[in-house]
């Protein structure tokens, strides 16, 4: 495949670089990050799209895939990956970019949800030793964030879905419409990740003591209608509904642990214990079992993960850390919600690998919120 077949290709691809770098500008200051710096994190997460696209290119690829399947027949709009098929026939159809030009476009969704972590890991360790600051500011720079979320697919919108739903819980008050634009955004790529996402939402909410109990009884209200709408939806798009009722929920967990298992990233999930799934979910590939380049780049960014994991645990233990200034019963709901369903539905570590992120980036920002001690605040720990 051409990646620039025409000379619109080269000047609708420049155009849509430019106009990614200016937004990054434009928009920096909403998630309190320098400008300078949100013009090299998407300098950072472009080079990775590139990466990512000649990768595809040679390799093949669900975003090749849906490039070719967006150049042939019509499109039917509908949640999940026909959303992708009509973003990407509308740009190579509509304005005519190759392939190079709808990577870019992918590229600037996922750096919205990149650029919203910055600033959430930022806030996390404001106030706290430099040593702290300094891993939260590097921690965006992880390869894995930025090469998952800079292509054409499900990956970029559900990252910036959580990107932005991380930073409107740090200020849910001030910030409630941005975490609807968030739940929007999960719902036309993962509706079931955004059933989570509302559920968590619901919950944090109902239990927060600060609201009043009218306001709490109007949140049920809307809790209990969006569930009404989404959760048939999600049984119909996730082929729940076919697994012949409750009884045989069982059945089809076991049957999404038997998928993708020969290749290989396959592992045999289904005779583990749930902590064993979830820590496989989360933090492998180790080093010893990567089997290719990107593997094995995945398994570096598991062992910083890992590594940042065991440092919370050790402040844990000590007992010199502070949570404060976020919606944390809204972000440890989510986290957990999602990490079992995931855990336990998944058996190829090539596929946790990328969607893992849509959780992963609020377990960072508990850990990093974990780490050290605000220099304005004694070791506390206050849910909100």
């Amino acid at each position: 495949m051409e990646l620039i077949p025409t000379a619109w290709s080269v000047i609708s691809a420049s155009m849509v670089f430019l106009l990614g770098a200016l937004i990054s500008i434009k928009i920096s200051m909403r998630f309190r990050v320098r400008q300078r710096r949100s013009l090299i994190l998407y300098l950072w997460h472009t080079v990775f799209c590139f990466v990512y696209m000649f990768y595809v290119a040679s390799s093949g690829g669900d975003a090749l895939m849906y490039f070719d399947s967006s150049l042939h027949g019509s499109v039917d709009l509908a949640l999940g990956t026909s959303v992708v098929l009509y973003i990407t026939r509308l740009m190579n159809h509509g304005l005519g970019f190759s392939i190079l030009g709808v990577f870019l476009v992918f590229n600037i969704v996922g750096f919205i949800g990149l650029l919203a972590l910055d600033g959430a890991l930022r806030y996390s360790a404001e106030g706290k030793s430099l040593w702290v600051r300094r891993t939260a500011s590097a921690l965006v720079f992880l390869p894995s964030i930025s090469f998952w979320s800079s292509a054409i697919g499900k990956d970029a919108i559900a990252f910036a879905s959580v990107g932005l739903a991380l930073w409107a819980a740090i200020d849910m008050r001030r910030r409630f419409f941005l975490m609807m634009l968030a739940v929007a955004l999960m719902l036309v790529v993962r509706p079931h990740m955004a059933v989570l996402l509302s559920s968590a939402l619901a919950i944090s909410v109902m239990l927060d003591s600060r609201v009043s109990i009218p306001r709490r009884g109007a949140m049920g209200i809307v809790a209990i209608a969006a569930s009404v709408f989404l959760v048939p939806l999600v049984i119909g798009t996730s082929g729940l509904d076919s697994v012949g009722g409750i009884g045989a929920v069982g059945d089809y967990v076991e049957m999404r642990q038997g998928y993708n298992m020969d290749g290989g990233g396959g592992i045999d999930i289904g005779s583990m214990s749930l902590p064993m799934q979830m820590f496989s979910y989360l933090f492998r590939p180790l080093p010893f079992e990567a089997n290719n380049i990107p593997s094995l780049a995945a398994s570096l960014d598991n062992v910083i993960l890992l590594g940042l994991f065991c440092c919370a645990g050790w402040g844990l233990g000590r007992g010199k850390w502070n949570l404060v200034g976020a919606n944390w019963i809204f972000m440890l709901t989510y986290v957990l919600f999602s990490w079992v369903l995931l855990s336990s539905t998944t058996a190829n570590l090539g596929i946790s690998v990328r969607q893992k992120w849509m959780f992963v980036p609020m377990v960072i920002f508990i850990l990093v919120s974990i780490l050290g001690v605000r220099r304005d605040a004694g070791p506390l720990f206050r849910i909100r």
